[in-house]
């Protein structure tokens, strides 16, 4: 099992109240994973690393303004919404899924976790109406059909230092995802936050 204190390594000025929700993360989910496969039963014991910093690695290249707006489209188990509003709690987050066993677990999550800034429901992304100032992803669909579903959802006006857009936690070769897409692209390598083996592949891709 892994150490919560992993994270801290990373993300110094966490608040008591933040680490103590990242601490009951290893619980919370080795609990849910019982009834419902949210992570690889294999991979659990590598909760922290391999899908908490992960999530959290957005959080290294960009600072969310407190009353963002954000999309986690194809949330599966929770990530990266669950760690990012825990991160983030002046932030809004969307978290959405087609699985409806899996949305009302992370739905429960949330709760348990008292992430009051998480909005949670079961749908296609490709259905929502709303529009966000970043849509998230992670091991949704190819990158192009991701984007494509996920465009006319992006708000126009962007207030960071980057520009509104998709940002998607991918790994392995995508270079021919990425030539399929109409739009600019910035990759940022995991590897260069991250000293773990696990972020050597990863890399951060946005969409604007």
């Amino acid at each position: 099992m892994e150490d919560y204190k992993i994270i801290l390594r990373y993300f110094p000025t966490l608040c008591e109240t933040q680490i103590a929700k990242y601490q009951q993360l290893y619980k919370i989910y080795t609990a849910y994973n019982t009834k419902i496969n949210l992570i690889s039963r294999k991979d659990i014991h590598n909760l922290y690393t391999h899908h908490v910093l992960h999530a959290m690695s957005i959080g290294r290249i960009l600072s969310f303004l407190p009353n963002t707006r954000i999309l986690d489209f194809g949330t599966g188990g929770g990530f990266p919404g669950i760690p990012l509003a825990i991160l983030f709690p002046k932030v809004h987050f969307h978290l959405v899924d087609a699985t409806q066993k899996k949305i009302k677990i992370v739905a429960d999550i949330a709760q348990e976790l008292q992430l009051n800034n998480c909005t949670i429901t079961w749908v296609r992304g490709e259905n929502i109406q709303n529009t966000y100032d970043f849509i998230l992803g992670r091991g949704v669909t190819a990158l192009d059909q991701f984007y494509r579903w996920s465009y006319n959802k992006i708000k126009k006006k962007s207030l960071h230092n980057i520009k509104n857009g998709v940002l998607y936690l991918k790994g392995g070769d995508f270079i021919h995802e990425i030539q399929k897409i109409n739009a600019k692209t910035k990759i940022y390598p995991l590897d260069t936050f991250f000293a773990e083996n696990f972020f050597i592949s990863k890399k951060l891709v946005h969409i604007f």
